[in-house]
């Protein structure tokens, strides 16, 4: 059993992470792409700096960078100690120990808060929660969400989180959500067979598929769902 967090903290991760996370291939890193509940991730930021084009959307867009650079050194530490407590839980291979894994978060935030006063004037971070976000339908081609739907099951209802994924829907012509585990244990969430079969039932496609990545034990699953549109 992995530790447990009670609220969403600002926790960020690169670009390398979310090729690996989400199973991106070269040809899809060209699509129209909104990162949903991307909180302090440098995903937008490298995106950017490569040529690509990123949305990225949070509620937490509504602070200053040292607002939340701020906030990130109130949560750090719990973090770092949860998963210190519970080495057992994680797969210690890229990512070496506790500290280096402090050390390669801290550098993907700190690219997030250099890059946030010209990305909130360039409109590549928008201020908006799910399960309604501000954006016009079929707007992207590629919707991720990652280290939120399912993870905070504890915190969020299972009709919050099929709200969710049918609002990432409208907007994307795929969406995909990594991972699959409840709230940084081993364990998949428990509200994720009742979700695919609100999403089948409705006319969608959910699918589970493995991907080469896995930090948490038994994470290294993700949900894609299309619609019949697509």
């Amino acid at each position: 059993m992995g530790f447990k967090l009670e609220s969403v903290v600002p926790w960020g991760r690169s670009l390398t992470e979310y090729i690996r996370m989400f199973d991106l291939t070269s040809d899809e890193l060209n699509l129209r792409i909104l990162d949903c509940a991307s909180g302090p991730a440098s995903f937008n930021a490298e995106m950017t700096h490569q040529g690509y084009q990123v949305i990225s959307c949070d509620p937490i867009y509504e602070f200053s960078a040292d607002e939340i650079a701020q906030r990130i050194e109130q949560t750090y530490q719990t973090v770092i100690d949860g998963v210190r407590a519970t080495q057992e839980t994680f797969v210690w291979q890229d990512i070496r120990s506790p500290e280096h894994l402090g050390q390669i978060r801290m550098e993907a935030m700190q690219k997030f808060l250099d890059d946030l006063p010209l990305g909130m004037q360039q409109k590549r971070y928008v201020i908006g929660e799910l399960p309604t976000l501000p954006f016009d339908r079929d707007r992207f081609d590629l919707a991720l969400c990652s280290h939120f739907l399912f993870t905070y099951s504890d915190v969020f209802s299972p009709e919050f989180h099929l709200a969710s994924i049918q609002e990432l829907c409208r907007l994307a012509g795929e969406v995909r959500i990594f991972p699959l585990l409840n709230n940084f244990s081993q364990e998949v969430s428990p509200i994720l067979p009742w979700v695919m079969k609100e999403l089948a039932a409705q006319g969608y496609n959910p699918e589970i598929r493995t991907v080469p990545y896995e930090f948490q034990k038994g994470g290294n699953q993700l949900l894609r769902v299309t619609s019949s549109r697509c």
